[in-house]
């Protein structure tokens, strides 16, 4: 039997759930770890056994948080169901209703960066690299394209989806991009929530949280179709998103040929 892609465990006697990637060093979002990842935070919202559950502490095994999704997945046949899968996975987080804390190690790159944004707050390592670099491969970030820009700013948020570039850690704290940088980010992390979300009502602080979703959950409704249906419609059978996977996975410079 595989080891899991995706482990979810209670701390702290329940206190606080930990759901964790598993598949290191680069930790892929493929289309396994997506349908665990869906269903754990399904698991996480309604399992009569997590209910006194006041956070999730998202972590990942490894020298690296996450890469992003698979690449080849991004391929024209693939890409959108794989969209669907990755979507439904972070919707599935957001309506958990619980408070989601991140920490993040190395890369956190492409999707794992989306998944990051959802967070209410983000813990790095000082030698983290984030970043969007799907552009780089002739795609673009859905729901970074929507989440992104509330949690950095419309113009912060463009330099990171427009240019494909990463920001360190200090650059990502000053950008609000994270909200704090320590040397071990997963005790750190797990000190905000007991300090912080661990005194209050579990049943509480979900109805507030789903309060203070109620913008994105509602933006990621109503406006991500539309944007999947961009990628999927108009970007994913243009010449130049096929090269740049192509490229990628031949490990060389794309050839783009604007069209």
């Amino acid at each position: 039997m595989s080891e899991p892609a995706i482990s979810l465990t209670e701390r702290d006697g329940g206190a606080f759930l930990e759901l964790r990637l598993e598949r290191p060093p680069r930790n892929v979002l493929d289309g396994d770890a997506l349908d665990a990842l869906t269903a754990l935070a399904a698991a996480a919202a309604s399992s009569e056994r997590y209910r006194a559950a006041r956070a999730l502490l998202v972590t990942a095994a490894g020298p690296n948080f996450c890469v992003g999704a698979s690449v080849p997945e991004h391929a024209r046949a693939h890409v959108a169901a794989m969209l669907g899968r990755f979507h439904g996975a972070l919707r599935a987080l957001v309506e958990s209703d619980l408070p989601i804390v991140a920490a993040v190690r190395g890369h956190c790159l492409g999707g794992g960066l989306e998944l990051v944004s959802l967070a209410t707050r983000v813990v790095v390592h000082p030698a983290a690299q984030l970043g969007q670099p799907e552009i780089r491969l002739g795609a673009m970030a859905p729901i970074a394209s929507l989440v992104l820009p509330r949690r950095i700013g419309q113009a912060r948020a463009e330099d990171l989806l427009l240019s494909g570039r990463t920001l360190d850690a200090p650059a990502a704290l000053a950008s609000g991009l994270v909200d704090a940088v320590a040397d071990d980010p997963e005790a750190a992390a797990a000190d905000w929530i007991r300090a912080n979300l661990v005194p209050h009502s579990a049943s509480c602080l979900r109805l507030a949280t789903r309060a203070a979703r109620s913008a994105l959950r509602r933006e990621l409704a109503e406006l991500l179709p539309g944007v999947e249906r961009l990628y999927v419609e108009q970007l994913s059978p243009t010449h130049d998103a096929e090269e740049g996977i192509a490229a990628f996975l031949e490990k060389r410079a794309p050839r783009w040929e604007h069209r």
